[in-house]
């Protein structure tokens, strides 16, 4: 018998879950995290060249025999990194194997987070769990991860044959792709929330359909000046990474273990103009170390007003977590040049930067939730 109220038929149809599509984002973005810390240990150790082979499906086991660990170090000895540096020092089997092993966590966990992206993707779109709109951006998410990928190897390759260290061009691409991932996995996570809680406020299940609907969050022009502004102290500090320009002495590397001053005056000595500025202000450690110490106030001026702002707009926890989080990476930024770069201090830096673009995502979501 026909129902008298049509309205019932699309309950029959499945619903988009958009709260768990969410919750499942955020887990991403947390490995995301967790990533960016193990590549910090793994840049900060030298071991980013320590596995000379990409192999997708075989390396994800390690060297389980004697011969097979003589045989990957054998490939090793033949870098660059190894006949310059760690030969003449005396690197012995037992060391190799402790660069090798953050170099193989750092892959492991990167498919790791393939895997925890692509399977439930795959799930939830065959559900019909994902809303209307949203599977275009998920797919675009997961290629950029793909990319991540390519872009790792590609970078390590600078390393395995051109150079001692891999080439800072590369690892702030490296990094940059990662934060951009991580960035855009929450700012779809936070749509993706708003979009319950409208779904939540509608009268009845059949009009969730509606809530899927909502505009997504728009990005104001404050909010992309600040992005913008980070993303620059973004590629300094990588550049100063790839470039050595931060850490203890020895083996080539610089060290400028005070602040505010370097080598006792406000403006370092030795910087090498001979190619030009932007040449210095890319390639030449003094300039570059210089830069990522004082850019950073530009990016804490420019956050405090967009702080300030998500506040107006009623979002006092993101302002908080933003206050918190570029306070936090100051104070450990200087705290990383005083104790000369320090391993835990040096890594708690590079995950607060990954907690800094989160709270800056979240901040410019609330101030472009309120205008769309």
């Amino acid at each position: 018998m026909p129902l008298a109220n049509d309205t019932a038929r699309p309950l029959a149809r499945p619903l988009a879950r958009p709260l768990a599509v969410a919750r499942w984002l955020a887990v991403v973005a947390a490995l995301i995290i967790a990533i960016v810390v193990v590549g910090g240990i793994t840049r900060l150790t030298e071991s980013g060249v320590s596995i000379t082979e990409w192999n997708v499906v075989s390396g994800t086991l390690p060297p389980l025999t004697d011969a097979a660990w003589q045989a990957e170090f054998a490939r090793y000895r033949a870098t660059p990194q190894f006949i310059r540096i760690n030969g003449p020092a005396g690197m012995t089997l037992a060391t190799y194997k402790f660069i090798f092993f953050w170099e193989w966590v750092h892959r492991l966990l990167a498919r790791g987070i393939g895997m925890v992206f692509a399977l439930p993707l795959v799930w939830f779109w065959v559900r019909g769990a994902i809303p209307a709109g949203y599977k275009p951006r998920l797919a675009a998410l997961l290629a950029l991860g793909a990319l991540q990928g390519a872009i790792g190897w590609w970078m390590v390759k600078s390393g395995i044959s051109h150079d001692v260290k891999v080439s800072h061009f590369r690892l702030a691409t490296h990094l940059l792709v990662a934060l951009t991932t991580l960035a855009g996995v929450v700012w779809t996570a936070l749509d993706l929330v708003g979009t319950a809680q409208v779904g939540r406020a509608q009268v009845g299940r059949a009009q969730v359909g509606r809530a899927q609907g909502q505009a997504p969050a728009r990005l104001r022009p404050l909010a992309a000046a600040t992005l913008a502004a980070l993303v620059i102290q973004l590629v300094l500090g990588a550049w100063l990474a790839g470039l050595r320009a931060g850490v203890v002495a020895g083996a080539g590397w610089f060290a400028w273990d005070a602040w505010p001053l370097m080598q006792g005056r406000f403006w370092p000595e030795g910087i090498d103009w001979t190619k030009g500025a932007l040449f210095a202000a890319s390639h030449d450690p003094y300039l570059v170390h210089f830069l990522h110490r004082w850019w950073a106030w530009v990016v804490v001026v420019a956050m405090v007003v967009l702080a300030r702002r998500v506040r107006s707009a009623g979002n006092r926890p993101a302002s908080i977590a933003l206050h918190s989080a570029f306070g936090t990476q100051v104070l450990l930024g200087i705290a990383t040049v005083w104790s000369g770069v320090w391993l835990p201090i040096a890594v708690l830096h590079q995950a607060t930067g990954a907690l800094l673009v989160v709270a800056t995502t979240w901040a410019a979501h609330a101030v472009g939730r309120r205008a769309a």
